[in-house]
């Protein structure tokens, strides 16, 4: 069994007697960003007088730039603007967590922080009601990174008994993942469901669908959750898109989409429209879809292991291999939805979810560049 950390000992009940404890109308309001990396989320906490009724009522915070790789410490301040508010799960109600976007203290938008342009699009394509579901498989790791439930020398059975599976020689680490379900869920996350995948120790959950903007949100907030619940257990969550090498599965974050258009009668058409706008931009796409310009993605991207070749644009009804799957249902009934399979498992949504509006929901090539 793998290692696990030294905090996750420490006696969890004497914890909740503390956690009790009345507060009088005071709030505690966590703080959530991005970092530097693009990957990482670091948070810290405030107390406020009394709860707060909407985003709007939470104060702008700072922080330290310079020890989350966002600015030099001869000026380090950094802004934080609360966007999306959320009950605390770990701290119960009235307390809050709170999502923000990260400023220079001129106000330019920080260079990690992709939500501000992916909202400007959101804008110009509200009128679609564009709706995105993102897959979010992980791997759990003990703290000495190797893989959860994993022989400590050697491998376990290969692939195939695995997948949505169930059995304590199969499914290692059920307890996290119904624990991140229910934390969600309590937080106000639209987690709409969670399976064990191909790859031992490797999961899957689902957000959406969400419209616009809330898909990068939601699913945010529910990676925030997923480490802290792990942080609890004293085990790693990691998006690594290829944690093993060999014959073992990656990891991805598919998205999938529709417009409004798409969801009426006769959709499958401007299903078929975006799909051949995608075909064109595949290159522009696989270097957003993590967050080293598609570096990530070539160790998983390989043609094997349920994926496309990084190389090459494909598509087909009801196929994992290809670079976008229309599913069965939807190539039946000629409406519905597109899932494209090519996002890393690290990928940022906010830039995975404006480069798709930009590609398939604005009309031009003048519009479709206009922001970028």
């Amino acid at each position: 069994m793998s290692y696990v950390s030294e905090s996750s000992s420490l006696n969890k009940a004497l914890r909740q007697q503390y956690l009790s404890l009345p507060q009088g109308n005071f709030c505690q309001v966590t703080y959530v960003w991005i970092d530097g990396s693009g990957e990482g989320l670091r948070n810290k906490t405030r107390t406020m007088d009394s709860e707060p009724k909407s985003v709007a009522d939470i104060p702008e915070w700072n922080f330290d730039g310079s020890s989350t790789g966002q600015s030099k410490g001869h000026n380090s301040d950094m802004l934080l603007i609360p966007v999306c508010m959320f009950r605390d799960p770990f701290l119960l109600d009235p307390n809050k967590l709170v999502l923000c976007e990260v400023l220079k203290p001129t106000r330019e938008t920080a260079e990690s922080n992709h939500r501000n342009r992916c909202n400007k699009v959101m804008e110009k394509v509200k009128e679609l009601h564009p709706w995105f579901g993102m897959e979010q498989e992980y791997t759990l790791l003990g703290v000495d990174e190797h893989p959860y439930g994993w022989p400590r020398f050697g491998f376990p059975k290969p692939q195939g008994p695995y997948y949505c599976s169930v059995g304590a020689d199969r499914a290692f680490g059920r307890d996290i993942v119904e624990c991140h379900y229910k934390a969600c869920l309590y937080a106000g996350i639209k987690i709409s469901g969670t399976n064990a995948e191909v790859m031992p120790s490797q999961w899957e959950f689902q957000v959406g669908p969400c419209e616009g903007i809330e898909m990068g949100d939601h699913l945010w907030m529910s990676r925030f959750l997923l480490y802290r619940v792990c942080e609890d257990f004293g085990v790693v969550a990691t998006l690594d898109p290829k944690p093993m090498t060999g014959d073992w599965n990656g990891a991805g974050c598919h998205i999938n989409v529709s417009t409004v258009q798409m969801r009426e009668q006769g959709g499958i058409e401007h299903i078929e429209k975006a799909i051949k706008k995608l075909s064109k931009r595949h290159a522009e796409h696989i270097r957003v879809y993590d967050p080293h310009d598609g570096e990530d993605n070539k160790r998983r991207l390989t043609g094997r292991h349920e994926t496309s070749s990084i190389h090459d644009f494909s598509s087909g009804v009801a196929n994992r291999g290809a670079s976008i799957r229309i599913p069965r249902q939807v190539g039946q009934e000629k409406c519905g939805y597109f899932e494209d399979r090519r996002p890393a498992a690290n990928c940022d949504p906010y830039a995975v979810t404006c480069v798709m509006a930009r590609t398939c929901m604005l009309e031009g090539e003048e519009d479709a560049h206009e922001l970028e």
